[in-house]
């Protein structure tokens, strides 16, 4: 895991619902905490691209829901500037569930994932289809 170039607006609050962008069975979770968060007291917890979350499955298949998986961040709508001046947003917040290690627990993720995201997790750059 390597740090990241650009400097991610943290847009996305605790108990934030957000779609899931692979084929692992949940399709809305909750989320719960951002790890690896350093912030001031009584303030929650806040993430952007790229960070790895706690989430809580709030719907999908029967065997996925009440349960809770670490994620990362691939996509926000909340706009960031790269190095090179370009502003990147996108349609929607969706998020790819992971395991310990950062390995995408589905095989496939749909829709575009921020570079920024795909050079922090090699393996989830490696499943995408598209990486903006």
């Amino acid at each position: 895991m390597r740090g990241m170039k650009a400097k991610i607006p943290r847009s996305i609050n605790t108990a934030a619902r957000m779609e899931v962008a692979d084929n692992t069975g949940a399709r809305i979770v909750e989320v719960i905490s951002v790890l690896k968060y350093r912030g001031v007291r009584n303030r929650m917890p806040r993430g952007g691209v790229g960070d790895t979350l706690i989430v809580s499955v709030k719907k999908g298949t029967p065997e996925t829901r009440k349960q809770m998986f670490k994620a990362v961040i691939i996509r926000q709508k909340k706009e960031f500037r790269r190095p090179d001046g370009m502003r990147v947003s996108f349609e929607d917040n969706a998020v790819v569930i992971v395991d310990d290690e950062g390995v995408p627990k589905g095989t496939e993720i749909k829709g575009p994932v921020a570079r920024e995201a795909a050079e922090r997790y090699s393996k989830i750059s490696s499943a995408a289809s598209i990486i903006v």
